[in-house]
């Protein structure tokens, strides 16, 4: 196939050398000059249609031959040449010198490279040998150029153009210029082409029409994969300047200044450095002005002649830089020929995929000139279509603006949507369990009345028949109470004493307990339930202990450990522990049973419906009713008994004025008033105030001795006063007006905050200086009968409306007066469907005015109180009764074995004992010490019980971790000697727990200035008692 194109250029150049020849015979005559053209035509046509035959013939030839890939190893160092990755990067010099500097290659991979480089190397001779074996291909030798040949050109002897004519134009380099090829000799022209002569060309639309044309002829068929980059080569590669393209549709414009406006940021480099400078001066520069390149320009003809045998590759790329150069309006730039071409060839091999700007305007001489240029804000839309592209801008920005408001306008719409409806189903799925619940509860209720009732039926057989107890002493205050105690869980076990219960035979107790207790408590409480009264024998004592062991359970629930610090009550927790509720279920089982709780709770009844028992106690919404301030004094005007001056259910600061006021009007000799919130407990919900701090005070006494108290109770003599009261009480009640507990409400606007938020009473303090307040515990049973169980004076502590001890019996009220006073109440309760444990506070005083004793009704709980427990530990050492109608407790004596046993042993005396109960002992530094060792150092001192005289000490354990608070009960032969012996073992475990320096907070000291105080007391009633008996 050489042979033959070799062939046909000697013909070529016999034809024109012939042509010159007859050129050279013209002849010129006066009248012109005359031409033989026809020969010429002739010559031409002759050339190019054996050109073309041949041209088809080596195309063919050249499709056919066998393509060797490469090999996958060489993937990734060739990837450039796949268009899936990106091979447009070679454009860019200085990226892969750079990438391989900062990514060093390991010794297997130099091998790999190495052992690549010589599998691609057509001149190795494995490779030649391998090509021969494997395809029977012979590779030309090909002979390197040496570089001194390049500096001196010579006469070099043969087929140098049909090399470059065959040569592929994927693996070709910069062509070489015809300039360099030096001439060749005549007689030469046998074996080479003609270079002493430029050849006249065709120009590029004619040679497109006349390959069209042949293979139509021949009808030859191309096929193309889909996606490929080869579709390019059916365009028209004509130039710029000759192309006459049709006009553009508005898809196809958007598109393209669309694209045109995407790819600007490409020409943002990373760093000026980026594009590379240039080496050397370029031999074959051209100017391209305003983007358009001058077809006749001497220096393009120069370049295109120099590299015509590779302009297909030049063309693209040119076409590509005078479109950035007209869309960016550069008016002068100058282009590098060889860098150009170089990077038309790196373009091709690349698949032809869009250029990157860096890597065109990398062929500018003046690049940063142009590319300052370029990078100009607004520079885009100067140039061609700017209208165009800056239109289309505009409306890309607005619609991004319509599309992202009409979207977040959507998201908004569906955030309000979703948040609607969650809300909706929130709403829903809680009025589902609104109502459920309510179902829930109106069912436990209707339960509970109907156990009530059928306690209330059987109350009798059950009470002297075998039955079991649970004791929940749950406190069921209101979340902001329980919240604001510390220790509750301590609170809630000070009532640990109902174990005692079991000193009846008939009873089994289950306690459950607030809190976790330790071996030593339950040690304690074991050892000390076995010495439950005297016994005669050894093997009954056994027998009875033993029995006692099995008839007390103390249980914990299990919630005590998932809920640590949230303060709940008692009952809520057991609700929320099922193992704990099913352990009773099987204690319970076939017995007769019932709940005696604490405080009042909803989730009493549902500890109680879990259980299936009655509950001895008043519904829950009843006890929340009656247990206030305000709801005491109802019942107690509803019982006809004395009551101190007062008025309920204030929830207004003027109805607290207008009702003070009033009440200091009528009651001109109390001089403290005294304010209690509803839902008090403990004293700590009380404020005072004193009435000598009223100024118009001395005036109003003046006002009344003037009228005399019967014209006092006239209404309008005190209209004055009253008036004059309501100027000063606001002022009165800031300045003057004390919380009882500071601790808990520090001034008067928390304390009035609060007694306004949730209603309480005004009430008057005993107008005298002695007061002795005392607490009756009664069970009204469910029969209709009222029971009296416990009754004491009360011993107060820091704070004097704060009750932390008593004294059992009471001494202070006749029997019988007090017997007739809870027998009203009782039944007033009754009445109110109020049934169980209630405590009933009196306070009692001698009256100035008529030197009678007076007792009011102060308060009412309608609970198990803590005294009402320490009763019954109290009554479980000593054995004893209290004698309600004597008003004192009642303790047999054991009766020592006679020596004749004939001898009819008598019945065993009966001797009166008094009692000092402390439930609420608090001494911080009892922590120090373990209960073991606590209580071998009160025995030490003495402190101790004498089971064989009924009469001694003996503790309450609360609580296994703190140690902090515990109850003491101090039983003696009379009232004076208790009192003596309480305050004396107060004393000793003050001393031996307490340093000089570190006392520690308690409340130990204030109760034995209360002790000292009612000796005191009682030392001046006796002094008195011989006088009058003496007199």
């Amino acid at each position: 196939m050489e042979a033959k194109l070799g062939e046909v250029l000697i013909q070529v150049q016999d034809d024109l050398r012939q042509l010159k020849c007859s050129l050279e015979k013209i002849t010129i005559n006066e009248r012109g000059a005359t031409l033989d053209v026809q020969a010429l035509d002739n010559a031409i046509r002759k050339t190019e249609s054996s050109i073309k035959k041949h041209a088809e013939d080596y195309q063919k030839t050249a499709n056919k031959q066998l393509l060797v890939l490469p090999s996958i190893e060489d993937v990734q160092k060739k990837k450039v040449l796949i268009p899936k990755w990106k091979p447009a990067l070679e454009s860019i010099p200085d990226v892969r010198p750079q990438r391989q500097d900062l990514l060093a290659a390991s010794p297997g991979e130099k091998h790999k490279s190495v052992t690549m480089r010589l599998l691609r190397n057509p001149t190795h001779p494995n490779n030649r040998a391998i090509m021969h074996e494997k395809f029977g291909i012979s590779l030309p030798v090909v002979h390197k150029r040496s570089i001194t040949a390049a500096k001196h050109p010579r006469k070099i002897a043969g087929p140098v153009v049909s090399l470059q004519a065959i040569e592929p134009k994927g693996r070709c380099g910069l062509a070489v210029p015809e300039e360099e090829m030096g001439t060749v000799p005549d007689k030469s022209l046998l074996q080479m082409s003609v270079q002493h002569k430029v050849a006249c060309l065709h120009l590029r639309e004619k040679i497109g029409q006349l390959r069209s044309k042949s293979r139509n002829q021949k009808q030859l068929k191309w096929e193309t994969e889909p996606g490929s980059t080869c579709e390019r080569t059916s365009r028209e590669c004509s130039p710029c300047w000759t192309t006459i393209a049709p006009p553009p549709s508005a898809t196809s414009k958007n598109m393209d200044d669309r694209s045109v406006v995407q790819s600007t940021n490409s020409l943002i480099p990373e760093s000026p450095q980026s594009l590379p400078a240039p080496e050397n001066i370029s031999r074959y520069p051209f100017t391209v002005i305003k983007g358009w390149i001058n077809p006749m320009a001497t220096d393009f003809c120069h370049f295109k002649q120099s590299f015509i045998l590779c302009w297909s590759s030049v063309t693209n790329a040119l076409e590509a830089l005078e479109k950035l150069l007209r869309d960016y309006a550069v008016p002068r730039a100058k282009v590098s020929g060889e860098r150009l071409v170089e990077f038309g060839h790196v373009w091709n091999n690349g698949w032809k995929t869009a250029p990157p700007g860096i890597g065109l305007l990398s062929v500018l001489e003046n690049w940063e000139e142009v590319l300052s240029l370029v990078l100009r804000p607004g520079q885009r839309y100067k140039g061609e279509g700017g209208i165009n592209v800056a239109a289309i801008c505009i409306q890309s920005c607005w619609r991004r603006y319509l599309a992202r408001t009409a979207y977040l306008r959507h998201c908004r719409r569906k955030w309000a949507a979703g948040t609607i409806a969650i809300s909706w189903l929130m709403h829903a799925q809680m009025r589902r369990v609104r109502r459920a619940l309510q179902a829930r509860r109106f069912r436990q209720l209707e339960n509970y009345r109907s156990r009530a009732q059928h306690l209330a039926a059987n109350w009798k057989h059950i009470q002297s028949s075998k039955r079991t107890i649970i004791h929940i002493p749950s406190l069921g205050y209101s979340q902001s109470q329980r919240l604001s105690l510390r220790g509750f869980d301590i609170l809630q076990n000070t009532q640990i004493s109902r174990l005692c219960d079991i000193r009846d035979d008939k009873v089994q107790v289950i306690y459950v307990c607030p809190r976790h207790l330790g071996e030593d408590i339950l040690h304690y409480y074991t050892n000390l339930l076995k010495c439950d009264g005297p016994t005669d024998r050894a093997d009954t004592g056994t027998t009875q202990a033993s029995s006692c062991i099995r008839r007390f359970v103390i249980i914990t629930p299990e919630a005590v450990d998932y809920f640590p610090i949230h303060n709940m009550c008692l009952s809520t927790l057991l609700k929320y522990s099922p193992r704990t509720l099913k352990r009773i279920r099987h204690l319970i089982q076939g017995k007769q049973a019932y709940i005696v709780g604490g405080v009042a709770h909803v989730d009493d009844l549902a500890v109680a419906d879990e259980l299936g028992v009655p509950i001895l106690g008043p519904e829950p919404a009843v006890a929340q009713l009656y247990s206030t301030k305000s709801g005491g004094r109802r019942i107690f005007v509803a019982a006809e008994v004395d009551v101190s001056p007062g008025q309920g259910d204030i929830y207004s600061l003027n109805q607290l004025h207008e009702a003070l006021a009033e009440l200091m009007t009528q009651n001109m000799d109390v001089q403290r008033w005294l304010f209690k919130m509803d839902s008090d407990h403990g004293g700590r919900g009380t404020a005072y105030c004193d009435l000598c701090h009223l100024s118009c005070y001395n005036w109003a006494l003046q006002e009344y001795h003037s009228y005399g108290p019967e014209l006092w109770k006239t209404k309008w003599i005190q209209e004055s006063v009253l008036l004059r009261y309501l100027d000063e009480i606001p002022e009165w009640l800031t300045r003057y007006a004390q919380p009882a507990k500071p601790s808990c409400y520090p001034n008067w606007a928390c304390f009035l905050k609060t007694f306004l938020r949730q209603g309480g009473v005004v009430e008057a303090y005993p107008p005298s200086d002695s007061v002795t307040c005392l607490t009756v515990d009664l069970l009204l049973e469910p029969g209709g009968e009222v029971t009296m169980l416990s009754c004491g004076d009360q011993l107060h502590g820091s704070c004097h409306l704060e009750t932390v001890g008593s004294t059992v019996p009471q001494t202070s009220v006749n029997p019988e007066t007090l017997r007739s006073i809870c027998m009203r109440v009782g039944q007033a309760c009754l009445q109110r469907l109020i049934v169980g444990y209630v405590s009933v506070d009196l306070a009692t005083f001698v009256d100035h005015n008529t030197m009678e004793q007076r007792v009011w009704a102060i308060d009412l709980d309608l609970t198990y109180s803590d005294q009402l427990a320490m009763t019954q530990m109290l009554l479980m050492m000593t054995g004893g009764t209290l004698n309600w109608h004597a008003g004192c407790l009642e303790v047999p004596m054991p009766v020592r074995e006679k020596c004749c046993e004939h001898q009819i042993a008598a019945k065993p005396p009966v001797v009166h004992r008094y009692a000092v109960l402390g439930s609420r002992l608090f001494h911080s530094n009892l922590s120090m010490l373990y209960h073991s060792v606590f209580l071998k150092m009160c025995k030490a001192h003495g402190i101790g019980f004498n089971m064989k005289r009924k009469q001694g000490t003996v503790f309450a354990l609360y609580d296994s971790s703190e140690r902090c608070s515990i109850g003491l009960i101090a039983v003696s032969e009379d009232l004076q000697g208790a009192l003596v012996t309480f305050a004396r073992n107060l004393s000793v475990i003050h001393q031996e727990i307490s340093a000089s320096k570190m006392q520690g907070e308690t409340n130990f000291k204030e109760l034995i200035k209360e002790v000292e105080e009612v000796l005191q007391m009682i030392a001046q009633n006796k002094f008195q008692a011989l006088e009058e008996r003496s007199a």
